[in-house]
């Protein structure tokens, strides 16, 4: 029981890796706060793990809205009376477009997602643990926020932004017992692509140099247990480290 007693948020936990992370976590002993923009997804998972014994709520958060993310630790302190660990999980995909075919909507909508809704959340989150004396983040963030040749221009600049956010935050408050890593997964069998629109072909077909070289597709739950170790008491001197997790594929 590696998180016992500890309170932890994870967003976009209605499925893929937020859900498999929500589900590592409550075995692991943590009260649960599953968000998610899907509701009725959220409160599945929520159900599950009440049903295994674990405590947790579930909530339903726009993280790119700032009432919602403000809400969203409002009620965690409400429910549990303390935050332990916040895993920012959610995210979306770009349509793979290079930087001369992204148009102003699609860039704005994926760095509210992916980076604003972040930092706000980190924000939030980091005032909390100073009053508390401690506390955790983990940050998923992808292979695309280390290289150039995962996506498109708006989602790798979004997690790349990610990546600096991660180790300035780690550096800020390392005397503050307040950790920040991060998570840089390869592909994982998720249903992420479900929020890709409009694919480039062009972007898609440089993108897809890169699979040949792959070794495999990761599950959720090999993911989850990266950030069962971060946001656990064993990582206690691991700070300011974004670890890819990817098979290899990022090892060519």
């Amino acid at each position: 029981m590696r998180l016992e007693g500890k309170v932890a948020i994870v967003t976009g936990a209605a499925s893929g890796m937020g859900k498999a992370i929500a589900e590592g976590y409550a075995k692991e002993g943590a009260k649960v706060v599953v968000s998610d923009i899907n509701l009725d997804g959220a409160q599945a998972v929520a159900d599950t793990l009440k049903a295994a014994g674990a405590e947790a709520i579930a909530l339903q958060t726009n993280v790119a809205s700032e009432e919602d993310v403000q809400r969203l630790f409002d009620e965690t302190k409400g429910a549990f009376g303390k935050l332990d660990i916040l895993v920012n999980n959610a995210g979306i995909m770009d349509g793979m477009e290079p930087v001369g075919e992204v148009s102003d909507e699609r860039w704005e909508k994926v760095f509210a997602v992916n980076t604003t809704a972040v930092m706000k959340s980190m924000r939030i989150a980091v005032n909390l643990f100073l009053q508390q004396g401690h506390g955790t983040i983990v940050n998923n963030i992808s292979a695309g926020g280390l290289y150039g040749a995962r996506a498109g221009a708006a989602y790798t600049a979004s997690k790349h932004a990610v990546v600096g956010l991660t180790k300035n935050t780690a550096f800020m408050y390392a005397d503050k017992n307040i950790r920040c890593n991060g998570i840089a997964p390869g592909a994982v069998i998720t249903n992420i692509s479900s929020s890709m629109t409009n694919i480039s072909e062009m972007g898609a077909s440089r993108q897809a140099l890169g699979m040949a070289i792959n070794p495999r597709a990761g599950q959720p739950e090999e993911i989850a247990q990266l950030a069962i170790f971060l946001g656990s008491d064993e990582s206690s001197f691991v700070n300011g480290q974004v670890i890819a997790i990817d098979g290899g594929w990022t090892a060519y």
